[in-house]
């Protein structure tokens, strides 16, 4: 019955539903991330908050996501992926929405409502590649996983202009009211996504997964016939996940890739202003460029996964952001006539970084058989998530920092800070040449059935 779906040689209108849900949504989610990054510049003298108070601000929603990726990709696996889904966009959107209500000074309940804000946006990333992608053909899989969040760097963007154009007229407490409005994509949701027909299946509920996916594949269910034997599907516990050590590491070692570019894009304007010693208003202008770069990148992830397969493509976007990551630091004092080298190695590593970006968080989805694939995918995003610590603060290391939450870069430090990004992606070659699985164009039968083989026994010497 689910054959058909990798049957498929064009995707329905309903699968194009499904894909522009989880489009917006994802960017939708990151949008009230990143938000307050913004906003808080409204308030933080009036408030006369400290630097460390600030800090717990920023960082309480970093800390979040890694316990909101393992819970709600569990969540995922147990109630299923759409309920989970619905659940995750309203948390964090009413969360942001609360922030409008925050009182006078009220830096702790800010702080509170980040973590909420944060434990809801990873767990939504938790279960929703593995929705798209158990609605997707195995041709298709890696190109509309990667596309999937292929308008993400937009989020910033719209974050930046919203606060620009309308901080001034609707004050901060308007802008964090504007972020109820993902809550709207619940509905949207709602109305269009029926649950997975696989995860349906893998529950014993045979009829509404031949329903749904009639509906995905625009059918009369009557069209599509039930196997004329069901087998009781066997329940799997959570702890099931570590028997698939070169998943956790495949996935972990790939995700960690994010690090460098994390670090980076948390201290970039401040090192856009020091080294091209511009004001940090014109760095900020300058840092909407690197945003924009970052869609065509993903786009260009995306094809290479389809193409050239998840290790190859990865290894190769993986070097290319290395390489440019690591230039930046070492031309950081060259200009070709007027032009900075040091900038167009920025632009350069914000199109090869995102587009290693879509076709590694596609494929740390890829990795688990059916039964466990959000559990699994919630773990190692939610572990990934370490990466949005480990960057800045081994920029702060580096700059010889006795404050590690206000790490100050020096010039002195910009080529070993650089080096130490580019580190990370090195890893991830390491993970996609020695330990990873291809999974292009393999269904996912064929993907359990290659996760869940037994490893054969050694042969007993006479």
């Amino acid at each position: 019955m689910l054959e058909l779906l990798d049957q498929q040689k064009s995707l329905t209108i309903n699968q194009w539903k499904i894909f522009t849900a989880c489009l917006f949504s994802i960017m939708l989610d990151f949008f009230d991330f990143g938000l307050i990054a913004f906003v808080l510049a409204f308030f933080v003298k009036d408030w006369h908050l400290t630097f460390g108070q600030s800090g717990l601000i920023l960082l309480s929603s970093g800390v979040a996501a890694i316990p909101g990726g393992i819970f709600f990709g569990w969540l995922g696996d147990k109630i299923g992926r759409r309920k989970v889904f619905m659940t995750t966009i309203l948390t964090f959107s009413l969360a942001t929405g609360m922030m409008a209500l925050a009182p006078e000074r009220g830096w702790i309940f800010l702080a509170l409502m980040r973590f909420i804000v944060g434990f809801g946006v990873a767990g939504l990333a938790a279960v929703d590649l593995p929705l798209l992608q158990e609605f997707t053909p195995a041709s298709k899989r890696g190109w509309i996983s990667g596309l999937s969040i292929g308008l993400l760097p937009m989020s910033g963007v719209l974050a930046a202009t919203l606060s620009a154009s309308l901080g001034g007229v609707i004050g901060w407490r308007g802008l964090f009211a504007i972020g109820l409005l993902p809550a709207l994509m619940a509905f949207v949701i709602r109305l269009w996504v029926p649950e997975s027909p696989r995860w349906l299946y893998s529950r014993g509920r045979f009829e509404e997964a031949r329903r749904s996916l009639a509906w995905a594949l625009q059918m009369d269910p009557r069209e599509i016939s039930l196997p004329p034997t069901l087998s009781e599907q066997r329940k799997v516990a959570w702890g099931e996940l570590f028997r698939f050590p070169r998943s956790i590491a495949a996935a972990c070692l790939t995700g960690l890739s994010q690090t460098g570019a994390v670090g980076h894009a948390l201290w970039g304007v401040t090192l856009l202003a020091l080294v091209l010693k511009v004001t940090p208003a014109q760095a900020s202008f300058l840092t909407i460029w690197i945003a924009l770069v970052g869609v065509p990148g993903r786009v260009f992830g995306a094809w290479m996964s389809e193409a050239f397969g998840r290790r190859y493509a990865g290894t190769l976007a993986s070097l290319l952001a290395a390489s440019a990551m690591a230039l930046a630091g070492y031309l950081s004092n060259a200009y070709l006539g007027v032009v900075s080298l040091f900038y167009v190695m920025l632009l350069l590593h914000s199109f090869f970084g995102n587009g290693n970006f879509s076709v590694v968080f596609p494929y740390m989805a890829e990795l688990w058989p059916a039964s466990l694939r959000a559990s699994g995918f919630g773990l190692v995003y939610g572990t990934s998530n370490l990466g949005k610590f480990i960057g800045p603060a081994g920029l702060a290391l580096i700059a010889g920092s006795s404050n590690y939450v206000n790490p100050r870069a020096t010039l002195a430090a910009i080529v070993p800070a650089f080096n130490y990004f580019a580190v990370w992606y090195l890893l991830a070659v390491v993970a996609f040449l020695f330990i990873a699985i291809e999974t292009r164009g393999r269904t996912i039968d064929e993907l359990d059935a290659a996760l869940t083989r037994p490893v054969p026994a050694k042969a007993a010497t006479p």
